[in-house]
């Protein structure tokens, strides 16, 4: 018989004891959730609640939850079911704050239409008012991602971010109207240093600019209004009861929470969330939310408490990027919530497909260009990698003993243990099935190109495995829109002469342009080649590569990061830094310097797509922020 193990509630990392008997339970007015399926709440101390109990969990059987509820009927201010916890991704607005992360449109539509197949409830598509470009990204997000509803009714909320002035939040509906649900994001700081030193406000004013802002967002016709404390953790907590009970009378929907500065520690933050609750007029009648940076790397940590502590949004990032030290990661909040919210958090589940985890996670890698650390939880290279003799032999034994989660859960398939091998001598549909068994759903164009790169591939390596897959993908997919395209290199290197290249590219007029050059060493040389035909001065920022696979025969990703020499600066207005746009590539090859032209001349197309945008500007420069 299996052994159990006994767990006991009063080990829960999460103790936030409150006077007030309701604080944990909503409104019972407000509850609807069906018969079959009675709601369950964290184990937290409270006069009204019954002494906890224990938990008895087979060591035998890996801890899953049970299949998911549908996902509940969206009403902005509601969730039907208490248990249900809305996941809004800020990948595209605070996410695209990190140092080198910059997307250009088309980008951040493929991410977007990637993030709806992922399953977020809303998706903060970027800064509308920030600079043109961001306007016309989530113009276009809103249009085509917010308009397609799936066969169960899903569609994504799209959100567009504003500070509380009306030029902001004009632009902010102006963009995101087109939305079958549209939603505003309005914040405004309420900490004491904010006020002093950045805003140089009174509370008093600061409350009248936040009622009257979510007020006139209302007034535009947006039934979807969220408004955040900018820097919450720090902010005094009676002034954050009164603002916050304020912009529920003008109209907010949805009261976003911050450890802006990601200060606090988890008992401190899902206390914080707990207070809110207990203290704040009208909180029934509308959805808390945690958004929670990672400086102290406790950002998951303070997610999962405010969720326990009743949050029913979490805002988190793929891959968790964003300023400084990044965000909570969604892949990290979902799965915790899979696999423990039945049993440890209270019967709290998403509607995310987390099939889809690992190619959301991979096409922000490449898109961005931040590559994520092996160790990273859940989307890391060895995330599911075992060396040590003792693990290997109990993962041997059964797979239970040292994965709690299976990789096939997060669309990650083993490559000793697919079924399909494929070698030079597979056809395009075999191709074609593996990759869409990896997550891959491309048109004929692209299957097309991929394949024979596929071929190439085989017939040096004769077996190519899952790795190569992907990274041919993330090669021939997720590029920048051409401006200019590899067609031939040439190169001369070694220990008797000069490193030289001759480079011969396409223009985006179709014409050629050749041109040779020496350095020292052949991507040196090839730089200068590059930089002899395109006329456009770079610095060079960073440079790595990466075998994708073990052996000889492993194809280089390579990665880079330029900055143009006549760098466009611009001051961010909230804070006065002065920001440099710097811009990535990546490249992949069997020849390493062919995989590293291709990451140079991805950077370089990135770079001059943004240079005939802005060439045309005439709205102000994009300005990072943080709420």
């Amino acid at each position: 018989m299996a052994s159990s193990i006994l767990i006991s509630s009063k080990f829960s990392p999460f103790h936030f004891p409150s006077p007030k008997s309701s604080l944990f339970l909503p409104s019972p007015t407000s509850l609807h959730f069906p018969s079959s399926n009675p709601p369950h709440f964290p184990s937290f101390p409270s006069k009204s609640l019954p002494k906890a109990k224990s938990l008895l969990i087979s060591s035998s059987l890996a801890p899953t939850p049970p299949t998911p509820l549908r996902r509940p009927l969206y009403i902005p201010n509601h969730i039907p079911d208490p248990n249900y916890v809305r996941i809004f991704d800020t990948t595209l607005r605070d996410g695209e704050q990190s140092p080198g992360a910059t997307l250009t449109s088309k980008e951040k539509l493929d991410i977007a239409r990637q993030l709806a197949k992922l399953g977020v409830d809303i998706i903060e598509a970027g800064f509308p008012a920030a600079s043109k470009d961001d306007f016309e990204a989530v113009t276009a997000i809103a249009k085509e991602v917010g308009n397609a509803e799936d066969e169960n009714g899903y569609v994504p909320v799209v959100c567009g971010l504003s500070r509380c002035n009306e030029n902001d939040i004009k632009a902010a509906w102006e963009a995101v109207k087109y939305a079958k649900r549209p939603r505003i994001h309005t914040f405004i700081a309420t900490s004491g240093i904010h006020l002093e030193y950045k805003l140089r406000k009174s509370k008093e004013e600061v409350l009248d600019i936040a009622r009257s802002m979510v007020r006139f967002a209302r007034s535009l016709g947006c039934n979807d209004v969220e408004f955040s404390p900018e820097d919450a953790g720090r902010s005094d907590r009676e002034f954050l009861y009164e603002i916050l009970g304020e912009v529920i009378k003008a109209g907010a929907t949805t009261l976003n929470i911050p450890d802006t500065v990601g200060i606090t520690m988890p008992s401190e933050f899902g206390q914080l969330i707990a207070d809110i609750k207990a203290n704040t007029p009208g909180i029934e009648n509308v959805i808390i939310s945690t958004h929670c940076q990672n400086d102290l790397g406790l950002s998951t940590a303070n997610t999962l408490a405010g969720a326990c502590a009743g949050a029913r949004q979490v805002e988190v990032t793929i891959n968790g990027i964003g300023e400084r030290a990044g965000n909570a990661s969604l892949e990290e909040v979902v799965m915790a919530i899979k696999c423990r919210g039945e049993h440890v958090l209270g019967g709290l589940y998403t509607g995310i497909n987390t099939q889809h985890i690992v190619m959301s996670s991979k096409m922000v890698e490449d898109y961005t260009g931040l590559h994520i650390q092996p160790h990273k939880a859940i989307v890391g290279a060895n995330a599911f990698a075992h060396e040590s003799g003792i693990h290997q032999d109990g993962m041997l034994k059964h797979k239970g003993t040292y994965e709690i989660i299976s990789p096939e859960d997060i669309g990650l398939e083993r490559s000793n243990e697919a079924g399909i091998v494929l070698g030079k001598l597979s056809g395009r549909h075999a191709l074609k099935d593996r990759l869409k068994e990896l997550g891959y759903e491309l048109d004929d164009e692209q299957l097309g190109n991929i394949f024979w790169r596929f071929k190439a591939v085989a017939e040096q390596k004769k077996r190519v495995i899952d790795a190569d897959l992907i990274a041919l993908v993330s090669d021939e997919v997720f590029q920048p829109e051409v401006v200019w395209k590899l067609h031939d290199l040439q190169v001369t290197c070694g220990t008797l002469g000069l490193s030289t290249a001759t480079v011969k590219l396409i223009g985006a007029d179709g014409e050629e342009h050749v041109a040779c050059s020496v350095g020292t060493g052949p991507v040196d040389s090839a730089y200068k080649a590059i930089d002899l035909i395109t006329k456009e001065p770079v610095t060079l920022l960073e440079y790595s590569m990466n075998a994708v696979t073990e052996g000889i025969d492993a194809i280089a990703t390579t990665r880079v990061l330029i900055r143009a020499e006549k760098s466009r600066i611009s001051t961010n207005i909230l804070t006065g830094e002065i920001v440099q746009r710097t811009f990535s590539g990546n490249g992949a090859g069997m020849d390493i310097v062919v995989s590293s032209v291709k990451a140079y001349i991805g950077a370089l197309n990135k770079m001059l797509g943004f240079k005939e945008q802005y060439q045309t500007k005439t709205s102000i420069e994009r300005t990072p922020v943080s709420a």
